[in-house]
Order: structure tokens, then sequence, then C-alpha cells
């Protein structure tokens, strides 16, 4: 049998810089010394790229503007889109990204997983990013078998009250479906955590749901509720939508919040938040400033279902995927850059989060941070991916 080691550096959308399967090679699992060799091959290119300065580290490909959920919070769903990349232009994209440096690639939507073709997209993707896949908890049963292949599967979860949750979803049911896709993804070995909206109507049981879901050994990572606080028809994507009933202003309970969390960072791992970024949070509804500078295409891009790119979801598409090569060092983006760097917004956690960690030298300080944590992560057991699927793979 094998033992699964996760290196975790704190934040799902990077939450393995290595991933390789060790110590054990036994005699029932063929093709198992090239599915070890395969691994290394990655958490090698990886750890290189991580250390390659001046690279976009972090992107976020939504992949579909199809969506089944109803989310109150979310434009995703009121203006859905059946138009998106093939196959083949999805695998020519990625290629790019891979020869632009990128390491942390996470895709999302609409929902993913409601494409078709996403088990060969989540394959091709994981053999060179550190790959993660959301869900809102409906599908992953279903497609259980193509997410064996991702590093992480994020399914959300906003409350542990049934019928909160589905008032925020939209569906009713969907706290139960997306339980049962958690418990059955964690029983499978799947990595999988849940990922929580932080918003005026669940924050004073974020902390009792972050319990209740580290206590049985599953991550958590937040999100804050945001919107698009721009109403521009040329966004690259819309997915905020303002609510009264989730907009945050119990700004004392958010900071206790932050606190607790980095107190509870230190004894248990599956908090995936670094401290410096739940300071930078604490420290916004503290003071009601922002002590980072948005590093949209510096550090991180998005792509959407069309292929264009964006610094981020909020400003207008420049180019698209297959010309962004040309485009990364001309004196327009270099405009962007510093155009986007003055922005202030947002309070999306993820251009937070990219903004913060995305040099050589944040790289670093997150593997330092989390070693205690990589080191208690060796001790655990993970089943490998079906032996069917790794003999198709080597």
């Amino acid at each position: 049998m094998f033992r699964r080691v996760y290196v975790y550096i704190g934040f799902p959308h990077i939450s393995l810089l290595l991933k390789h399967a060790i110590v054990y090679v036994s005699k029932e699992c063929p093709g198992a010394l090239a599915y070890l060799v395969m691994s290394f091959k990655k958490a090698r290119s990886i750890a290189i790229r991580s250390l390659t300065p001046n690279r976009p580290y972090h992107v976020q490909w939504m992949l579909t503007r199809k969506c089944n959920y109803r989310c109150r919070g979310c434009n995703v769903w009121r203006q859905q889109d059946t138009q998106e990349l093939s196959t083949n232009e999805v695998k020519r994209g990625l290629d790019i990204l891979h020869d632009l440096g990128v390491v942390d690639l996470v895709l999302s939507g609409g929902n993913p997983l409601l494409r078709e073709d996403i088990g060969e997209i989540i394959s091709y993707a994981s053999r060179s990013f550190i790959t993660t896949v959301y869900d809102n908890g409906s599908m992953a049963v279903k497609k259980i078998h193509a997410l064996r292949d991702a590093d992480l599967v994020a399914i959300s979860i906003d409350s542990l009250d049934p019928d909160k949750n589905d008032y925020i979803r939209g569906v009713s049911g969907a706290w139960r479906t997306a339980m049962r896709a958690v418990e059955e993804l964690h029983e499978k070995g799947i990595a999988v955590s849940v990922a929580p909206t932080i918003s005026q109507f669940n924050l004073y049981e974020i902390l009792d749901f972050t319990r209740y879901f580290v206590s049985k050994d599953i991550p958590v990572w937040y999100s804050l509720y945001a919107y698009d606080s721009v109403d521009n028809q040329s966004h690259l994507f819309k997915i905020g939508k303002k609510d009264d009933e989730f907009t945050i202003v119990d700004r004392e309970a958010m900071v206790r919040i932050c606190d607790c969390l980095m107190a509870m960072k230190k004894k248990n791992r599956n908090i995936f938040m670094t401290t410096k970024l739940l300071k930078a949070i604490k420290n916004l509804y503290l003071t009601g400033k922002r002590p980072w500078e948005c590093r949209a295409f510096r550090n991180f891009f998005m792509i959407d279902h069309v292929g264009r790119v964006s610094g981020c979801h909020l400003h207008d598409p420049t180019t698209t995927i297959f010309d962004l090569p040309r485009t990364w060092n001309t004196s327009e983006l270099k405009a962007l850059r510093r155009k986007y760097s003055k922005c202030a917004q947002c309070t999306y956690m993820c251009y937070i989060f990219y903004s913060i960690h995305g040099s050589v030298l944040a790289n670093l300080q997150i593997a330092q941070e989390q070693w205690k944590n990589a080191r208690l992560m060796f001790k655990k057991n993970h089943r490998l991916p079906s032996q069917e699927r790794r003999t198709t793979q080597n």
C-alpha cells in the first residue's frame, strides 16, 4: 500500500507545495514506481516555479458560467452562458500557464463540474499545477472519479444549520447534499475542504463551524462576503451581488474571529489561513485601512469561460489566454499593473491572499510557517487513486 504525503502551506489554492507518494510500494500495485516518479517530477517542477521570481504564481480559471444553484449573494447564475472553450482549447491554455510559471490553479465557475469534460481537464491540469476544484456540493459525488486527480476539492457550505445554509444557497436540500459530498470524498481519500463565506448572516457561528469540521479532520478555508462595487457591463465576470443581509456590519466580531482563528491555527493544521492573511483582515476591520496593495497581473490573474484574461474579474478583459505570452511584458500591461496597485474596490479574500503572498520570499514564509503542519501530515495515511487509474496513467 501507499501513504500519500501532503505538505500544506496554508491556503487551499496553494494547499500543496509538494505532493508525493512515498513509503511503501507493494507487489500488489502495478505501475506504482512510475506513479512515484511522476509525483516527484511534479513536486520538483512546482518547487522550481515557486522559487522563480517575477512570475504569476496564481490563476483562477472560471471554466463555465453554468450553475445549478441560486445563491443569494451571487450574480453568476443570473447571467449564465452556454458558450465556453473546448477541451483542447483549455489544454492549450494550460500549457501556456505552465510556460508562464504558474504554480497554483483554481478551477471554478459557475460550477466547473457541470462540464462533461471536467475529468479530462482536471487530469491534464494536475500534471503541472497545484489544482483546486470548487463545487457547491451538488456534483462532487457524481464526479468523484474525476476528482481523484485534483489536489484539493473545496465544497461550499455556509452553516451547520440546514435551513440557513439552504436559504443562502437558494436550493432546498443543498446542505444535506454538500455534507454527504464532504463525508464521501473524505472517506475515499480525496483531499477535501469546506469553504464557507463569512457574512453577517453566519458571522456568529463561524468559530463553532470551524471547530466542528476540524474536529473531523476536514480543513476549512474561508471567503469573505464581497460584492462587485462598480456596475460595469464590461467586467470580465460578475460575481458578488450586494445584499444588506450579508454585508458585515459587526466589525468587532470580525476582529475577534481573526484573533480566535490565529489562536486555533497554532494547534490545528486544518485552518487554511496564513497568520499574515488573518492579520491583514483584522487590520482592515479594525482600522478600515488595507495593509496591502493589489498585485493583479503581477501575482495573479483571472481567465473566464471563453478564454478572456483580466487582472481580476472587476476589470475589463485585456487579452486572451492565447495572446497572453505576447502581451505579458508589454507597456500596456505594465501600466495596468500600476493602475491595479491603487485599486481598492473589493475585499475578495482570494485577491487579498494573492496580493499578500505572491513572491519567492512569501512562498518561503508560507512553507516555514506550515512546516509543523507538514510534519504532522507525514503521520497520516491517505488512499491513493484506484489501481486502475494508476495503471492507465503510466
